[in-house]
């Protein structure tokens, strides 16, 4: 069974976070979307709240699981039996952080990194653009799928 791990913060999920799973589960037999805790971090959406935006997007799909993590994402993988990670790039400086990142993990595991092209369409989204147009009042809908376009 080819399992991939898709980590993230997700805060929120948006469309360019979509489409790279909804490509991507069509490579895998089961694709986990890892959804990282990280203590240091101040998010704008809870925990629960960005594991129950994603669930909602997927739960017609049997083949996407939704979990939280703590850690490496390397152990998280070895852990679990998950032999790939997947990740997005929407420009070249996301290929050389992506990179250095993969190269790591290979260091550390035999954990394979695969990587989709955003579709043009949705390139110029980030979670953080996002987050700052919802500071600021700004219509977000378009940015991300229909679960998250609740007010915060």
């Amino acid at each position: 069974m080819k399992r991939a791990i898709f980590p993230g913060s997700f805060d929120p999920i948006t469309l360019g976070h979509f489409d790279i799973i909804e490509r991507g589960v069509t490579l895998f037999d089961e694709l986990i979307i890892a959804i990282g805790v990280n203590a240091d971090k101040k998010y704008m959406f809870s925990l629960e709240e960005r594991k129950n935006f994603i669930e909602e997007c997927f739960k017609d799909n049997p083949k996407i699981k939704v979990v939280t993590y703590k850690g490496l994402t390397v152990d998280f993988c070895e852990q679990n039996d998950v032999d790939f990670i997947l990740r997005g790039l929407r420009n070249p400086a996301d290929f050389e952080f992506e990179k250095a990142i993969a190269h790591t993990n290979r260091d550390l595991a035999a954990i394979e990194t695969v990587f989709l092209l955003t579709a043009a369409s949705t390139s110029y989204i980030s979670s953080s653009i996002v987050r700052d147009v919802i500071r600021n009042n700004g219509d977000y809908t378009k940015l991300v799928p229909k679960p998250v376009r609740v007010k915060k």
